[in-house]
């Protein structure tokens, strides 16, 4: 699953990478402690451009009733989720990038879970494959929100956990967010464990168990 990560890139940078963005510089908030239900920064397609802003982490289909499952909805299985209830709408139709630059990790030795930062060898920005949703309250206000897709694990992260989150490749980014491309022969291709010796992990300190900690700490390397 993926279930915390980090993004505390530059916003320039971060345009360089993905495209300008729908918000102001001063609106950008770097976090090395993402959780779900927070903000998370996106790139959807609207049929003509990429556009880079913010979406609720945790997807709350249309049909839902209570937004509170969306506390559920933060991760979709992508071998499953063309053809979810919950998920098959978005699959086809509404397909984001979710920009990070590292990832966490609870990695289960010994009796206890130890946390894992989990980046890029390269400490190159990265999209992970996410789905997108407009659901609307009561009141007719939207929400717009996100689930980000999984799969099997690589061998890096195999020794950690049994899944990992999707990140695709640079040149296969555009193609997962073209709202023309419908069918699940076509996308199934992307929705791969990233090939090894791309990515490197290693322990931090539990403090990123709670997300009220959001420091240059938690990206530390435990020593020893």
């Amino acid at each position: 699953m993926c279930g915390r990560y980090s993004l505390f890139a530059e916003f320039r940078i971060i345009e360089e990478r993905f495209g300008e963005a729908t918000f102001e510089e001063e609106d950008y908030e770097e976090s090395y402690n993402i959780a779900p239900s927070q903000m998370v920064l996106s790139v959807i397609n609207d049929g003509t451009k990429n556009r880079l802003g913010y979406l609720k982490w945790g997807l709350v289909p249309t049909w839902a009733k209570d937004p509170k499952i969306g506390f559920k909805m933060i991760n979709a299985r992508a071998e499953t989720a063309h053809e979810k209830p919950s998920f098959r709408e978005a699959f086809k139709k509404r397909r984001c990038l979710i920009v990070a630059d590292s990832f966490y990790e609870w990695k289960r030795e010994e009796g206890r879970k130890i946390p894992m930062r989990i980046k890029m060898k390269n400490d190159q920005l990265f999209a992970m494959a996410g789905l997108w949703e407009s659901w609307k309250d009561d009141n007719g206000k939207l929400v717009h929100t996100c689930t980000i897709l999984t799969t099997e694990a690589n061998g890096l992260m195999s020794s950690i956990h049994e899944r990992m989150p999707v990140i695709l490749k640079k040149e296969d980014e555009q193609s997962w967010l073209n709202p023309n491309v419908h069918k699940v022969e076509e996308l199934r291709p992307f929705l791969i464990p990233l090939e090894d010796g791309l990515l490197e992990a290693y322990e931090v300190s539990d403090k990123v168990n709670s997300p009220k900690n959001n420091t240059p700490e938690l990206i530390e390397k435990v020593s020893g």
